[in-house]
């Protein structure tokens, strides 16, 4: 399942996708580790990964939707989770490079203006990257704060003032899409800049960083109706659905560091020695890396499984708008916690200054953060909730969506409102389809979970208790994320000891969930009583631990090391 740049052959892509990513792959370990290394520690922009972008055309194969670009070129969530994941694997600052100039394309192909789509395609044809300027000081993503203005100034000419900030490749962005509110009716709004006009101001990079994370300020910036995607409703939705669909990059940036990580910590610890002993021997180490590789395995087949959903979305079936926010949510904290994990094994290295360790146990840290917080995003999975489990609806199976097609409805979503509305195939479809242990346990703690809101449904005080709510959203989160690994690890043929695996830690995290919730000052005597039921030991297994550790977790020592 995890990405081996030295034997991924790709077959399973068409050969022009396939020699471009084995092309990206060959550019990172042509640079090799040192050179990585040392840009990261020099903060040097990325104009070399750039010049690579510019003369293989790899953003323009990516992301320009069919009809705009070449006849390969198309937007194709598939092959663009391979190129995702091979950037994260060689560091944050190169996937960051990709993630913002999607994010600036995002309200670009949303609109209806067809001049500014053609002119985007050329200039992903020439190399440009993109910025998405939403972001401000003192607002953050608050859109209805936004201070940015567009004045009219007649004969279908007006004039850009304000500032935004946190805004990636504003320092050399072709175009960067705007938000703002129209001055003078207050009405939303999206146009395009130029980083490079005089009346662009690029104040500083906000971050000590290899990224560029600017500040930038719009001083009288001459605007013309042709540089206006979009406005009113249209324009705000443009913001929010740009987001549905970028927001599913983080989890695979954190799919790629961590799987760089497990190779460099396992081959460390497999030939270093401690009290006469293989690190690897101790057995609170073998547990920790089973249970780092078996939470990697899970993010990526819950990753790949939501793209299924993103790329076969349509305006009845929007089951994506849960997934995909538990893709940038669920995987990125989990990557959190296998860089965790690794680093309780490998300690003290994983602070040298030549480890790749070093900059995932760093940049690990920002995934969750971005395109919302994990608590923004718990927010909005909380509302589908009620339907996810109490109201299911029927749905065609949705098959492995690895076909070449241009996913045509991510630039067409409609409106962002009416999430509680969505609804889902029922869940137990796909728990009921595998006979395992520990994935009987996890049933019953849904069983009482879902008891739970029933019989002793949250208060209208504990509905306004924002922190109530979150805890609650992580088990419910962790229904979902389950439900996915288990209808993927079909797909991919997983091992049984892997899935059975997988769900030993998960039953382990709803029962630390349980215990939270339980232990809320709002909690009720009954709430309390069924939290504690939900509290449940793994099936214990020796066998098939012993056989995933030496299989699959232990056997990736000396598999991958990047060229120095």
């Amino acid at each position: 399942m995890l990405l081996n740049p030295k034997t991924q052959t790709y077959d399973y892509l068409d050969p022009a996708s396939k020699e471009l990513m084995l092309k990206t792959i060959a550019f990172f370990e042509n640079k090799g580790k040192q050179k990585l290394k040392a840009d990261d520690h020099e903060r040097v922009w990325n104009y070399d990964f750039v010049e690579f972008v510019k003369n293989e055309k790899a953003f323009a194969t990516l992301m320009t939707p069919a009809g705009y670009g070449a006849a390969d070129s198309r937007w194709d969530t598939f092959r663009i989770c391979a190129f995702n994941e091979i950037l994260g694997f060689y560091g944050l600052a190169y996937w960051y490079t990709w993630q913002v100039s999607m994010l600036g394309l995002g309200p670009i192909w949303m609109s209806g203006n067809e001049a500014v789509k053609h002119k985007t395609a050329q200039l992903l044809q020439d190399g440009a990257v993109f910025a998405f300027g939403l972001s401000e000081k003192e607002h953050g993503a608050d859109l209805y704060s936004s201070e940015m203005t567009l004045t009219p100034e007649g004969h279908n000419k007006y004039i850009a003032d304000g500032s935004k900030y946190y805004i990636g490749n504003a320092n050399e962005a072709a175009l960067v899409s705007t938000f703002g509110k129209m001055s003078d009716s207050g009405d939303y709004v999206f146009f395009v800049v130029d980083s490079k006009h005089e009346n662009f101001d690029c104040v500083q990079n906000v971050c000590n960083s290899q990224n560029y994370v600017a500040e930038y300020a719009l001083h009288d910036y001459p605007i013309t109706e042709a540089d206006i995607l979009s406005r009113g409703r249209d324009a705000w939705d443009a913001s929010l659905n740009t987001i549905n669909v970028c927001k599913y990059n983080l989890g695979w940036a954190s799919i790629g560091m961590c799987t760089h990580a497990y190779y460099e910590s396992i081959t460390h610890a497999a030939h270093r020695r401690l009290f006469d002993h293989t690190v690897t021997d101790f057995p609170h180490i073998k547990q920790l890396f089973t249970d780092a590789y078996t939470r990697l395995v899970a993010m990526k087949l819950f990753a790949l499984r939501a793209a299924d959903y993103m790329r076969s979305a349509s305006a009845n079936d929007r089951r994506y708008l849960l997934y995909n926010p538990l893709v940038k949510m669920k995987v990125t904290t989990q990557g959190e916690e296998v860089i965790n994990l690794l680093w309780d094994v490998i300690a003290a290295k994983g602070f040298e200054k030549d480890m790749f360790f070093e900059m995932a146990a760093r940049d690990i840290r920002a995934l969750p953060k971005l395109e919302g917080t994990v608590h923004v995003n718990m927010a909005l999975v909380v509302k589908f909730m009620p339907n996810y489990f109490f109201f299911p609806a029927e749905f065609p199976e949705i098959p492995q969506r690895s076909d070449p097609a241009n996913d045509a409805f991510l630039f067409n979503q409609g409106l962002t409102k009416g999430l509680g509305k969505i609804q889902f195939h029922d869940y137990a479809l796909a728990y009921d389809s595998v006979d395992l242990p520990n994935v009987h346990v996890f049933k019953e703690q849904i069983a009482l979970f879902k008891q739970m809101l029933f019989t002793a449904r949250p208060t209208e005080e504990q509905i306004q208790d924002i922190d109530f709510l979150l805890n609650l959203g992580e088990l419910f989160s962790l229904v979902a994320y389950g439900q996915l690994i288990i209808e993927n690890a079909k797909i991919y043929g997983v091992d049984d000891d892997i899935l059975d695996q997988i769900f030993d830690f998960m039953v382990r995290d709803f029962s630390k969930f349980a215990l939270q919730v339980y232990s809320k000052t709002s909690s009720t005597e009954q709430q309390m009583a069924l939290c504690l039921q939900m509290i449940k030991k793994p099936a214990v297994n020796v066998e098939r631990f012993e056989r995933v550790w030496m299989n699959d977790a232990y056997a990736l020592k000396d598999a991958y090391e990047m060229n120095l």
